[in-house]
């Protein structure tokens, strides 16, 4: 539609993995090369992980291209099957025939095996590649493993790359997998792009599309890594979007604004929260960072698409007269404080202001200057976690929790929010409390925030079925309290069958995700429902 109009040969931003338009910034370079290792080198397991939309496909079908002549590769894409169709799904790849007895794994690993003995006499290297083995059941994984087994004397036959989500890493570390992670001999996880790399990025991508790599403006570019966080499928989407947006209005140049109407068509609102700088301060730790990735697999995240609406103007938050009220049920005895007020009063709206706020909620000293709030949080026992939904999402887990609102002037306050009651919402700012409107509330907070709470396990590790873990025996009491039905054998540390059942019924009756995982967000709601002294919660009006 818009080709014509910038002299493009072809669209640059499309989501399709296209081996021509990789960017090779440093961290891809060095993902490409921990793989074309993996092809070129006999050993055990080779490991690439990163988020969501960061490239990991087009780095495969690159390395692809590359692949020696004396190299035969078999790549599975759809990894959630059984062990069996696993099998038979390699099989395929590499063109051997199926035994007879298909549905047996001892004919298929013998048919496997006889292929792979030939070919290593033949002089051929057999690399085995599986793309989203984040989805890989435990049993195939094991099965993957034993695969590792079919070797000569000198050398293994089959060279084995895993590539998926940062969830990848969490699965591999289960005790019942560590057979499995003990033979992976390199690991790499594949980082968004810096704002260097997304400027270089851009330009790259409308060169071979045969364009201009000015047609964004300096300060359209920094808003595109502001709103897409580094993210190049995030980048793809936004930049379509305002390609879309400018050819509308018969722009020839994207600016500043256009990209933010495209990120606010894209993410459903008028800005998101990408990149802010509160956020990049708070998750600067690695785990921090390992617990922000977690909220994609807990179900918190949201699918990113580009929408075919109509690009509409960016609409400015109005701001209310003192003593009007918007919302239309206040809880008695409560003043409506209108937001855009409260924001301009000239508290502390700091992020050092909001974390000695929640960390006074715990009843724990907040020391600024003293390190990061979460390594501080840290030495009190405490963890941070950062998520990213909707009221609701908040409401369940009950937590009182750091937002970041954005006022009509797009500068960034961190409050701590402290109770919702009807159609309003309790903001605490050092020791004062004010009340205000949800229905405002929304226009000005997008959905990012951030609370404490109590790991149950070292580093706030996932339970899961399979494994023996001393959290076990405090996720066992802690079921048998809520469900009142007992969990025996109470002193195992064993997360069996038993325990699996009863967590997915307990995650079904609250309509979380019924995965079994029993993680950050499964264990706050838990230890809310308890209402252990010390905990505060989201209902306590102060």
């Amino acid at each position: 539609m818009y080709l014509q109009f910038f002299g493009l040969n072809e669209k640059p931003f499309s989501i399709t993995p296209d081996p021509r338009y990789l960017y090779m910034s440093t961290r891809h370079a060095d993902a490409l090369a921990h793989l074309l290792y993996g092809i070129s080198e006999s050993g055990g397991f080779i490991q690439l992980t990163g988020e969501i939309g960061t490239g990991k496909t087009t780095l495969v079908r690159s390395m692809l291209e590359q692949t020696p002549e004396h190299a035969d590769v078999a790549l599975i894409l759809n990894p959630q099957v059984s062990a069996v169709e696993f099998l038979q799904g390699i099989c395929d790849e590499l063109g051997i025939a199926l035994p007879e007895q298909r549905d047996s794994t001892k004919a298929l690993v013998d048919t496997l095996n006889a292929h792979l003995l030939a070919a290593h006499a033949r002089g051929r290297r057999t690399v085995l590649i599986v793309d989203e083995a984040q989805n890989l059941k435990p049993d195939v994984l094991e099965q993957v493993r034993l695969l590792t087994n079919l070797e000569t004397a000198r050398q293994k036959l089959l060279q084995i790359i895993l590539i998926g989500q940062p969830e990848l890493r969490e699965l591999l570390d289960r005790h019942d997998l560590r057979q499995l992670a003990q033979r992976i001999t390199g690991r790499y996880h594949l980082e968004p792009l810096d704002r260097s790399d997304t400027e270089q990025y851009v330009g790259h991508r409308l060169r071979v599309a045969g364009g201009m790599g000015t047609l964004f403006t300096a300060g359209a570019l920094r808003e595109l890594y502001a709103q897409a966080g580094g993210v190049p499928r995030l980048i793809n989407i936004i930049a379509d979007r305002a390609l879309l947006g400018a050819y509308s209005r018969e722009q020839p140049q994207i600016d500043r604004r256009l990209v933010r109407l495209a990120a606010g068509e894209v993410f459903g609102s008028r800005l998101t929260p990408w990149g802010k700088p509160w956020i990049i301060a708070t998750l600067a730790t690695a785990g921090m960072a390992l617990l922000a990735v977690g909220l994609w697999r807990l179900g918190v995240g949201e699918a990113v698409a580009p929408t075919t609406a109509p690009m509409a103007e960016a609409s400015t938050p109005p701001i209310r007269l003192a003593g009007v009220s918007s919302a239309p049920v206040p809880p008695p005895g409560v003043d409506i404080v209108p937001l855009e007020q409260l924001l301009g009063l000239g508290l502390d709206t700091s992020t050092d202001g909001a974390f000695a706020t929640l960390f006074n909620l715990w009843q724990i000293p907040y020391r600024r200057g003293d390190g990061l709030a979460c390594q501080q949080a840290d030495r009190q026992g405490l963890a941070c976690l950062f998520q990213r939904g909707s009221l609701s999402h908040l409401l369940k887990l009950n937590s009182p929790s750091i937002l970041n609102l954005t006022d009509s002037e797009g500068s960034q306050h961190q409050l701590v929010i402290g109770a919702v009651e009807d159609d309003a919402a309790q903001l605490i700012i050092g020791d004062e409390h004010f009340w205000v409107s949800v229905p405002e509330l929304s226009e000005y907070w997008f959905g990012d925030y951030l609370l404490l709470w109590q790991p149950v396990t070292a580093g706030g590790r996932v339970l899961s079925a399979g494994m023996r873990d001393e959290g076990v025996l405090w996720l066992r009491r802690t079921l048998a309290t809520l469900t009142g039905a007992p969990l025996p054998p109470e002193d195992s540390d064993v997360f069996d069958n038993t325990v699996d059942e009863r967590v997915r019924e307990y995650q079904r009756a609250r309509r979380l995700s019924v995965d079994g995982l029993v993680g950050p967000r499964t264990m706050i709601i838990m230890q809310g429902e308890l209402a252990e002294p010390g905990v505060p919660m989201l209902g306590e009006r102060r």
